[in-house]
């Protein structure tokens, strides 16, 4: 497994597996399997309401808690509660996070940002950053921190390679990790011929290929996935590697095109709503 090494020291495997969608029971049994095919990085958040399924699988894998990075992310609707990284903690099962992100850039999130700061300070989280912030939110989080954000986990596959985003975040030496690494399932996307044309080459997968391009584009990738087979898949790219210049093929079917808009409306609703934390099973 390839690893990153954050703004902070701390290294971060570059693939993992995301659980968003999964139920809690469906999350400890693609957590346990992950693990047990080599997986060390596993994605979750408040909002996915399956951090106790997680934490479970965790547990079942039997794999040593500091073998794991563990990443979830804290709700907007939490940002203002003092005790809330506890309560993640205690539904993870765990005493610490080693990556812990502010969900969305809505509701009082420098409050939030700054909780996050307190749990570094007390050895309860390793790492922090954010999640769907765009530059200028970004700027005043660095602004006003103490600790500076390591990573940025944003909707990032070929269609919509956040070149500009990458240019700004290179400053600060802050890592993009992708969600939607796939493109939401597009099988447009999936299936490009420059995509075919290398799975033939190379005796892989079109998404094999594709998360190969996000290692190689110095991306950190969570491609969520609930079948065994996928998942064991999806970690078989370490064993090739892609030329310069099929990486500049790819780059040109680049659409600037995403999947995944938040409106104003959308950020208010996302700091009023509360997930059902306390009766997940």
């Amino acid at each position: 497994m390839e690893k990153v090494k954050l703004n902070n020291g701390v290294e971060m495997p570059m693939l993992g597996i995301g659980t968003f969608l999964l139920t809690p029971d469906q999350a400890e049994e693609s957590v346990y399997n992950a693990l047990k095919d080599g997986y060390r990085l596993i994605d979750t958040a408040n909002a996915y309401v399956n951090e106790r399924g997680v934490g479970r699988g965790i547990k079942k894998s039997g794999v040593p808690r500091e073998e794991i990075f563990l990443e979830t992310k804290l709700w907007p609707a939490f940002y203002e509660e003092e005790d809330q990284v506890e309560k993640t903690l205690e539904r993870l099962g765990t005493d610490y996070i080693d990556l812990l992100l502010l969900h969305q850039p809505a509701g009082n999130y420098m409050k939030g940002y700054k909780i996050m700061e307190k749990a570094v300070k007390e050895g309860k989280v390793r790492a922090i950053g954010l999640s769907n912030f765009d530059e200028e939110k970004i700027q005043e989080i660095i602004e006003n921190a103490e600790i500076k954000p390591t990573v940025l986990q944003t909707e990032a596959h070929p269609y919509y390679p956040q070149t500009e985003m990458k240019k700004f975040l290179n400053k600060y030496d802050i890592r993009i990790q992708a969600w939607y690494p796939l493109g939401h399932g597009d099988k447009g996307l999936i299936n490009e011929e420059v995509f075919t044309k290398l799975a033939e080459k190379y005796g892989k997968s079109n998404v094999q290929i594709i998360l190969r391009w996000h290692i190689q584009s110095n991306n950190i990738v969570i491609p969520g996935a609930s079948n065994p087979d996928h998942i064991k898949a999806n970690i078989d790219v370490f064993d090739f590697k892609l030329t310069d210049e099929e990486m500049e093929e790819i780059s040109k079917i680049n659409k600037n095109k995403r999947y995944y808009y938040a409106t104003p409306e959308t950020l208010a609703g996302y700091a009023a709503m509360k997930p059902d934390l306390d009766g997940q099973k």
